[in-house]
């Protein structure tokens, strides 16, 4: 059909061309029509040069309503545009025009930034001019891509669909070049690791690779032979000594790819894991810089705790292992961790805990001292709380998970004594992962563990944290309830007799007295059964 007129590009019109962008948005044809006529008649280039005259005369009304033009044509979604607005010439002025946006006070400083990712860009070691080119308009329909894209809830599904696919297929590209480009991942891995690679150059180098495996691991025709290619370039011992670094962006761009990795191939991590176990008598492995980096170094702007704990629980996880390895290299792999890494995540829980304890302290340091051995339990922020109840959800993890090896190490340890000090923390949250541990304990049922609690005394601390709560209503109350019906029902007399018998009468106070009921009644009822076996 005919192309749509378009408006003389002139200041004065500027008005009327943002209505005509706005108005073809809701008609497939329209916007095919008004994209090509923007195209056929250089017309970017011209609302460009428009913007310069705005900009230099500092024409507020000009640059919002440039601002809304622009918008609007990247919205049109066509790649015959974007191809045109992402070059060399163009790239500059559109990222100036979504400077000046009406509902900010205050213009954002695109270009500033758009410059400075395109020096850095310049590190990575890419010889092809081509696909130099295509890498830097990639990253610049990207960044584009970030500025105009509204909240998830204001567009509509395969809103940018093309743009998506402009920067998906761009990406692919860029794969397939720099697979054939054979010295580009050895020369990447080498400044990685050289020392004279400056902090800046180092971060860009990271942020450019975890793109690179990210896309990489999405392509399931490609994987193995790109982690193929990775494990010739021993990239783990890589990945491990950047963990370490204290660039936060570099860990963190570290820790994602060890993620990708540990996600799409979970044995790739856990044969090197092994090896490490087996071939070294020092801490400085992959699995140490995991727990460390959780529990030694948080930093509330990395947020990568979960993530963490998720790769720490697939590196140890036994079903996991068994689809590389054999029970016999399981079962010495867990006799490793447990003499050589287990010290590393319970530090914490060991350092701050004590057997019994006497509180003294302000509203931030609480102290819980007891007399024996001179072992202090001090709780000193909401940050050191949030450390130990991570570290009970790794340590709840290996219970279910390592039964044999955990249980020696709970018992030799006395680590459950240790764990229910933290049931008298200000901070519910870890008090409940102190009870959430003796529960997935009791959980097994194993008639070592029932020992071990009922000759310990252990359930004192959880009556207590009972009694202190007996006229309220709250989730500590609720899970310890929670652990005694558990036991009823389950019906473990061994711990049962021990509750009534040392327990009852403290707890006929409380006021949920149904469950303390029903187990006095199983009590009785087993007590009278061996009774009548003894007759």
């Amino acid at each position: 059909g005919h192309l749509m007129a378009l408006p003389t590009c002139e200041l004065h019109r500027l008005g009327e061309i943002a209505d005509l962008v706005t108005s073809v948005r809701l008609s497939r044809t329209r916007k095919e029509k008004l994209a090509l006529a923007l195209k056929n008649e250089g017309y970017i280039p011209k609302l460009l040069q428009l913007f310069q005259v705005c900009e230099s005369a500092k024409n507020t009304e000009g640059l919002h309503l440039l601002f809304d033009v622009v918008r609007g044509i990247l919205y049109l979604d066509k790649a015959i545009l974007f191809e045109v607005m992402f070059s060399d010439e163009c790239i500059l002025g559109v990222v100036g025009c979504l400077e000046y946006d009406p509902c900010l006070a205050q213009p954002v400083q695109h270009r500033e930034s758009l410059t400075k990712t395109a020096k850095l860009h310049e590190v990575i070691p890419i010889r092809d001019p081509e696909l130099r080119k295509k890498i830097r308009q990639t990253s610049r329909a990207q960044y584009v891509q970030a500025i105009i894209m509204p909240n998830p809830s204001d567009f509509e599904e395969g809103f940018l669909s093309t743009l998506n696919s402009f920067i998906s297929s761009s990406k692919d590209e860029i794969l397939h070049g720099l697979q054939k480009d054979e010295a580009f991942l050895p020369e990447v891995f080498a400044q990685l690791r050289s020392e004279a690679t400056a902090g800046e150059q180092r971060c860009e180098l990271m942020k450019f690779f975890k793109e690179f495996c990210a896309f990489s691991f999405t392509l399931r025709e490609k994987r193995d032979e790109f982690l193929q290619t990775l494990g010739k370039l021993r990239f783990l011992p890589t990945l491990e000594r950047l963990m370490g670094m204290d660039d936060l962006q570099v860990r963190s761009a570290a820790t994602d790819i060890l993620s990708y990795v540990v996600e799409f191939s979970p044995a790739t991590v856990q044969e090197f894991v092994m090896q490490e176990a087996r071939q070294n008598e020092n801490d400085t492995q992959l699995i140490t810089e995991v727990i460390e980096q959780m529990i030694c170094t948080p930093n509330p702007e990395f947020g990568g705790d979960n993530q963490l704990m998720e790769i720490f629980c697939a590196l140890i996880d036994p079903e996991k292992m068994l689809a590389t390895a054999s029970n016999l290299e399981v079962f010495e792999f867990l006799d490793i961790f447990y003499d050589r890494y287990i010290h590393v995540l319970t530090a914490p829980l060991l350092a701050d805990t004590s057997e019994e304890w006497y509180e003294i302290g302000n509203d931030n340091f609480i102290f819980f001292l007891f007399e024996g051995p001179a072992i202090i339990f001090l709780v000193d922020s909401y940050q050191r709380a949030e450390i130990l109840a991570l570290v009970l959800e790794l340590l709840s993890f290996c219970v279910e998970r390592h039964k044999y090896h955990m249980k020696i190490y709970i018992i030799k340890k006395d680590l459950l004594r240790r764990t229910l000090v933290l049931m008298k923390s200000k901070h519910k949250f870890l008090a409940l992962c102190a009870l959430r541990f003796m529960r997935r304990i009791i959980g097994l049922k194993d008639e070592l563990y029932n020992s071990y609690i009922t000759l310990g005394n252990l359930f004192e601390p959880v009556v207590n944290a009972v009694l202190d709560n007996r006229n309220g209503c709250n989730l500590l109350k609720s899970a310890s309830m929670e652990l005694f019906e558990f036991i009823r029902m389950e019906n473990i007399q061994f711990l049962i007799a021990h509750i009534v018998e040392n327990f009852s009468d403290a707890l006929e106070s409380v006021k949920c007295i149904n469950t303390f009921q029903g187990l006095k009644t199983k009590y009785e009822q087993e007590k009278d059964r061996q009774n009548k076996k003894l007759n």
